[in-house]
């Protein structure tokens, strides 16, 4: 589940130490991948699930002004990688299309082996912006309006990169350097980032304010039952349990409150699609592993 650079890593920092005890705790000394207590996505009725990379149910409820229902739920992942194994692995989706912006299915693809209708890899490319080392949130929905367009009878899963780092708003862009493609949040967790709590809030709160009006697009325009979630949250300086150690991030194997409530926004645009499950509709193309490499690093995966 996780590396044994991480474990040396930990072994060198004190932060880092206790973390690995709690992720130990979290995850049953590494018996277990995934959050048990986390719902399986596509066991819940929508026909269209718009994904929020890294938000926490908190501040979504805080700053989002779209229509429809709040609820909460619990995610089986604290980390896309877990996300995408813990709902995607084994299973039989070609009922579905799956739009999105981040690299990690492509990455985990042949181990996750799942059946869907089709994949649109935004981030090749077409969709990514080569300034900003993301793919911005207007390109995801109008991919996602053509794939709807397209698959009309299938479900539609639409996964945002905001507001996952790079930050784009101008908080962001002012205090972190695009160009240094080499951003952990365990810096800010060993006391190197040299950014504080504030400033990163701010950060994140711009880049999810980025995000929501094109969102709030899709929700209108896309017909039948749509959910807005996350992956996962994120820790911008709580204490982590069950051994209070200030954390940062969504490091896989923690389950914390602020890692797995994400938010459930329910909303309902003229009649449901009638769904049918097909084969796949075309092979990914090849992408080489120096691309995916460098799209991860600027995610600040690596």
């Amino acid at each position: 589940m996780y590396g044994f650079q991480q474990v040396l890593r930990g072994m060198a920092n004190p932060s880092l130490a206790v973390r690995e005890v709690n992720r130990l705790y979290h995850t049953q000394l590494g018996r277990q991948t995934g959050n048990p207590r986390g719902i399986d996505v596509f066991e819940e009725d929508w026909d269209n699930l718009l994904i929020l990379d890294a938000c926490r149910y908190d501040m979504f409820e805080e700053q989002h002004s779209l229509p429809g229902t709040l609820e909460s739920r619990i995610s089986k992942s604290s980390h896309t990688s877990e996300f995408l194994k813990s709902n995607f692995a084994d299973r039989d989706l070609r009922d579905t299309v799956y739009v999105t912006a981040s690299p990690m299915y492509y990455r985990n693809k042949d181990r996750l082996n799942a059946q869907l209708h089709d994949v649109i890899n935004v981030w090749q490319d077409l969709g990514w912006h080569d300034e900003y080392r993301t793919v911005l949130p207007e390109t995801v929905g109008k991919f996602a309006l053509d794939a709807a367009e397209e698959h009309s009878d299938k479900r539609l899963v639409v996964h945002f990169l905001q507001p996952h780092y790079p930050f784009i708003g101008p908080t962001g862009r002012h205090h972190f350097d695009l160009d240094q493609l080499n951003f952990e949040w365990d810096s800010a967790l060993t006391g190197d980032m040299g950014i504080s709590d504030e400033v990163l809030w701010t950060a994140f709160r711009e880049n999810l304010d980025v995000v929501l009006p094109h969102v709030e697009t899709l929700m209108t325009k896309l017909q039948g039952k749509t959910v807005v979630t996350a992956d996962h949250g994120q820790m911008i300086g709580e204490r982590s349990a069950p051994l209070p150690v200030t954390d940062y991030g969504h490091p896989p194997g923690l389950y914390t409150e602020q890692l797995v409530k994400v938010p459930w926004l329910i909303y309902e645009n003229g009649p449901r699609r009638d769904i049918t499950a097909e084969s796949a509709a075309r092979e990914d193309a090849d992408v080489s592993d120096e691309t995916v490499q460098d799209r991860l690093a600027d995610l600040g995966y690596l």
